[in-house]
Formats: C-alpha cells, sequence, structure tokens
C-alpha cells in the first residue's frame, strides 16, 4: 500500500461522501428509461464529449435505461459549406431541399452518430448507431410553416423541404436493444409514408421517442443553463401552465420556446418529467439526476414538483 497525505484522503473521502449521497437516487431510478438528448457545445467538445459518454455508461451500470438521440446542426452547416451547397433558416428550421437533405442525413446518421457510438464503447459501454428510418422508429410528415407578412399581415405557407414532424414512433428496436442492455443512439431522420427522408428537430425526435416508450425522464441538453426569469435567476421547476405563461409572457425567448413546447408535450402524454439543462456543465446530467438541488429546469405536474420525488 502507497503511504498517502491527509489531502489525498479528504479528496477520497469526498468522493465516497458523494457516492453514498448519490444511493437513494441511484435506488429511485432503477429501471427507469431516460431520454436523452445530446446537442450544443458539448457536441463540439471532446473532453466534454467523452464525460458524456462516460456518464451515460453509468447511467446503465446503475440499473437506467438511457436511449441517446443527437443533433448536428453545426456539423451539418459546416459540411454544406465545404460542399459549397447554401442553406437557408426559417425560425431556426434549416429549410432542406432533396439535395440538402442527403447531406443531413450522411452527416447525422454517419459521422456524428458513430462518434457518438465510439465514445460510449470507448469507455466500457454497448452501444449502437440508429436513425428514425430504422425498423420504422419515427414515421414523419412534411412539417408546416406559416410566416406573416409584416406590412399585409397576411399569413403565407412556407416550404421548408424535406423538414418533418413525428407521425408516429414504433418502440419496438428500442425495446429489444433494452432487454440486451445496449445502448441506442439515434439520430433525428426519419422516412415519410413513401418513403421519403425527413429531417427532424433533434428536441422534436427526443420528445416524441420520450412519450412513445413511457420514459420517467427527458432530458434536453443545451447551451443555458435553463429557463432564466426576469432577473436572469434559474428557475429550476415548472409545471406545464406556468411554461406556457412562461412563453406568454417573453420570460422564455427565442430558441427556448421550441424546448419548453417540447417538454410541455412529453409530460402532457405520460412523461414523468422533463428537464432542460446546459451541457457545457461537466457531468451536468449526474448532478440533476443524483443531487438533490438538481443542475437546471424541471417541468413537470405541480403534484411531482411539490413532492419531492423526482
Amino acid at each position: 500500500m502507497t503511504s498517502t497525505t491527509q489531502p489525498d484522503r479528504d479528496v477520497w473521502l469526498g468522493k465516497a461522501r458523494t457516492l453514498s449521497e448519490a444511493l437513494p437516487f441511484m435506488r429511485r431510478h432503477s429501471g427507469a428509461t431516460f431520454v436523452i438528448k445530446f446537442g450544443g457545445h458539448a457536441m463540439g467538445d471532446p473532453a466534454l464529449s467523452e464525460l458524456f459518454a462516460r456518464d451515460i455508461v453509468l447511467l446503465e451500470q446503475v440499473g437506467i435505461n438511457p436511449i441517446v438521440v443527437h443533433g448536428g446542426g453545426p456539423q451539418i452547416g459546416s459540411m454544406l459549406e465545404r460542399l459549397r451547397i447554401k442553406s437557408s433558416f426559417v425560425d431556426g428550421l434549416r429549410v432542406t431541399d432533396r439535395e440538402t437533405v442527403e447531406i443531413v442525413e450522411m452527416v447525422l446518421s454517419g459521422t456524428i452518430n458513430k462518434q457518438i457510438v465510439a465514445a460510449i464503447n470507448n469507455v466500457g459501454g454497448m452501444a449502437v448507431g440508429l436513425s428514425g428510418k430504422d425498423s420504422h422508429l419515427i414515421t414523419a410528415r412534411k412539417l408546416a410553416r406559416t410566416m406573416r407578412d409584416p406590412d399585409s399581415s397576411i399569413e403565407r405557407l412556407i416550404d421548408l423541404g424535406f423538414v418533418g414532424e413525428p407521425v408516429a414512433v414504433n418502440p419496438h428496436i428500442l425495446d429489444v436493444l433494452k432487454r440486451s442492455d445496449i445502448i441506442p443512439v439515434v439520430a433525428p431522420v426519419g422516412s415519410g409514408t413513401s418513403g421519403e427522408t425527413y429531417n427532424i428537430n433533434a428536441d422534436t425526435a427526443a420528445g416524441a421517442i420520450a412519450a412513445a416508450v413511457g420514459a420517467t425522464r427527458l432530458f434536453l441538453m443545451t447551451d443555458v443553463a435553463g429557463v432564466l426569469g426576469p432577473a436572469s435567476e434559474l428557475l429550476p421547476g415548472l409545471t406545464p401552465d406556468a411554461a406556457r405563461a412562461a412563453i406568454a409572457d417573453g420570460t422564455a425567448t427565442g430558441g427556448m420556446i421550441p424546448k419548453l413546447e417540447t417538454c410541455i408535450t412529453a409530460v402532457e402524454r405520460g412523461v414523468e418529467a422533463a428537464v432542460i439543462l446546459d451541457g457545457r456543465v461537466p457531468h451536468a446530467l449526474l448532478l440533476e439526476i443524483f443531487t438533490e438541488g438538481g443542475a437546471g429546469t424541471m417541468i413537470a405536474p405541480a403534484a411531482t414538483l411539490a413532492g419531492g420525488a423526482l
């Protein structure tokens, strides 16, 4: 046995104390299914990506069933630039023509998906990559968007091309992988009823999957701490009605609005709670799951928030 100093012992005791305090949460969540949307800054940071992979493997090791759904907007943009393909956005959604959707599928289902799978496998997990097109996982339809003309106030339909929204999720393949202790990593690409390919917002895909599998939790990892109040304070918990009010009164703006809408829909479809948290914080997922204070904004029914059952 090597000799140790008091500072070393203090560090180890701190780690042991952390593990001990996490035990009730591990017992509480054993057997639960968590759907985690991985995206934002953390995806582009190798160190954070490795920590995320380790956290996912830890969840699986303590009896939680993680399903990872990932984005990839910046990587898609970089590839389109390299190929000199012009791209535009409407309300944060990439207009996706036939040429662009091929690149989207290549980047999401290929490069990014396999990088995440490899990261999880490299730290001791067993992951497999899927897209929404595999085993009819996600059936999608063309997403309709309208825009109001500022001069005439007349609304007109905007053609986003092959941008889709889920209409059905078939969780069979996810159930098979769950029984095999294999971690699914899902690219948000879906199939239309005529076989066409649709690019789906990763938050939306994660929310639809969470509802379909009866997940206990939906986590949306993003580049902000969560929903911020009027004084820029983190709002730790919101009911679906309070979340709608935050959108209506301008507390939530920009990209936070669709995230809250996704969380609201998931909770109203049976997901116990949805959480928006900052993926730039190392181990944010573990802080949210295994500590009393949490790390983001949770959207859940009032009884759930008040009962402290999460």
